[in-house]
């Protein structure tokens, strides 16, 4: 069973959650589900520390905000989740940005509720 305790921290593009559970490979395994589900793929590592992308960057780049890009690091240890943005949204522009910082928030929103 997995609780949410707290959060520890999160800025604009960045947070660290606390949970209480049996150990961090189950608390990884209930993050990746989440990330699956939300539409982001495991482009790098494990499901332990590794780097999660929705999206096409090269559409990014040519479309700027037309096309959503979101890439993120994350890591799961010592019962906590680690999230932090791999990706500024600048090539989006302005609204680029803010989109990151929406996902973020969704992102961090949505890993309260993790079971």
């Amino acid at each position: 069973m997995i609780q949410f305790i707290g959060n520890e921290n999160q800025i604009s593009d960045s947070f660290t959650h606390l949970y209480d559970c049996d150990n961090d490979i189950e608390l990884a395994n209930s993050l990746s589900k989440v990330m699956v589900s939300s539409g982001y793929t495991l482009v790098e590592g494990t499901i332990q520390r590794g780097v999660y992308e929705k999206g096409n960057r090269t559409m990014r780049i040519l479309f700027g905000a037309f096309c959503k890009y979101f890439k993120f690091n994350i890591s799961v240890e010592n019962k906590r989740i680690n999230l932090s943005s791999a990706s500024s949204g600048f090539s989006g522009g302005v609204i680029g940005i803010t989109q990151v910082r929406k996902e973020v928030n969704a992102l961090s929103e949505k890993l309260k509720t993790l079971n």
